[in-house]
């Protein structure tokens, strides 16, 4: 299966598997910005490539102050790491919960970490009839409210917000409510560049503020950067201080911070990532849709699909036929809790999409090989 590693993006499996060259594909199994890295990462190379002989700065002191001015925060607040992975994996390990409450389905990276270090996880269903949405008395059965009957309440509460791969926000209602009732709650908004109201519904200054709740985020999927390494955690700065010292040194390379600094002036890019996503999602959700596959109402730039379970497909055939015409989808049928029908697709350029597009129209209206 392409998703040997459990992500999407993997060119090298897809060319051991498929046997086209790592350059040859058209790529919606990774949710990557197609408009691809902005020019200052370019100049960045090209202007800083000798650096590399020194040692980066181990507290990456620079990027921390940069995001503190960007998000109105204090650079002890904030924690730079290998991408949202790793210190997602390093908050685990730090915090060393007993158990934990994830909503599923869910990005894998929760589950993985949390079952590297020993911890308990329980689960609670997003289901589909909901549009993959928490309900309050699903919230209430999962994390058993001061005073309510049920289970012990678990040491934390992982979601994405927006998740992945469903690529809904968590209501503000729902996150209030967990914030009062769960002991910590960790946010993965790792996707919240997308979303052109960020400001608004990200939590990352309120989580500069409380012992409380962790956010971490991502600069890879946004400035389409994923060979980079980049993310950064916000907690309050006790907290932040604690998990500093566990992360192992010079963990961020000096190419990685200077262009984590050049991106963020990068402001006509985020304006027309946002403003064309605006544009390009409804209209591809809408052709998904003509064809006869449900696509779950989105949030950002990717799309979860269920093929209809007349044609006879899989997400998994139909990965390895999209794949022998040079696309790569993601098999979300590896998700807890969705079919083997269920699909993800990044949200591409008109063109890219289209070409998609026709090549599922085709697949569906033959139906299925007779011999998959």
């Amino acid at each position: 299966m392409l998703e040997r590693y459990g992500h999407g993006g993997d060119w090298v499996t897809a060319e051991e598997r498929y046997g086209r060259p790592e350059t040859g594909w058209l790529d919606f199994s990774a949710n990557m910005n197609p408009a691809g890295p902005p020019e200052a990462v370019g100049a960045i190379f090209r202007d800083h490539w000798r650096e590399i002989a020194r040692y980066p700065d181990p507290a990456v002191r620079g990027l921390r102050a940069k995001l503190a001015r960007e998000y109105g925060i204090p650079p002890d607040a904030i924690l730079v790491g290998n991408g949202a992975a790793e210190l997602i994996d390093l908050a685990v390990r730090g915090i060393g919960p007993a158990s934990a409450l994830l909503a599923q389905p869910s990005f894998k990276e929760y589950e993985d970490a949390l079952k590297k270090a020993g911890v308990a996880v329980r689960t609670t269903r997003l289901a589909k009839e909901r549009d993959y949405l928490l309900t309050d008395a699903e919230l209430d059965s999962a994390i058993s409210v001061p005073g309510a009957p049920g289970v012990d309440r678990p040491d934390c509460v992982f979601l994405g917000h927006p998740n992945n791969p469903t690529g809904r926000l968590v209501p503000r209602e729902t996150i209030d409510r967990l914030r009062r009732n769960a002991s910590l709650l960790l946010l993965d908004e790792a996707f919240m560049d997308f979303v052109p109201e960020e400001k608004d519904v990200s939590l990352i200054r309120e989580a500069a503020e409380s012992e409380r709740l962790i956010v971490f985020r991502s600069m890879t999927k946004f400035y389409a950067i994923p060979g980079i390494r980049l993310g950064f955690m916000v907690a309050h700065p006790k907290r932040i201080a604690e998990l500093r010292a566990l992360q192992p040194p010079w963990s961020v390379n000096f190419l990685a911070q200077r262009i984590g600094e050049a991106v963020l002036d990068e402001r006509e890019y985020a304006a027309r990532t946002r403003a064309w996503l605006r544009e390009e999602r409804p209209w591809l959700t809408g052709r998904l849709r003509s064809l006869g596959i449900e696509a779950c109402p989105s949030d950002v730039n990717y799309l979860l699909g269920e093929l209809p379970a007349a044609s006879g497909w899989t997400a998994r055939t139909l990965q390895d036929h999209l794949a022998g015409r040079g696309i790569l989808i993601r098999d979300a049928s590896l998700f807890q809790g969705l079919s083997e029908r269920h699909f993800r697709i990044a949200v591409r350029l008109r063109g890219e999409n289209e070409r998609l597009l026709q090549e599922l129209e085709q697949a569906l209206s033959r139906g299925a090989p007779a011999h998959v």
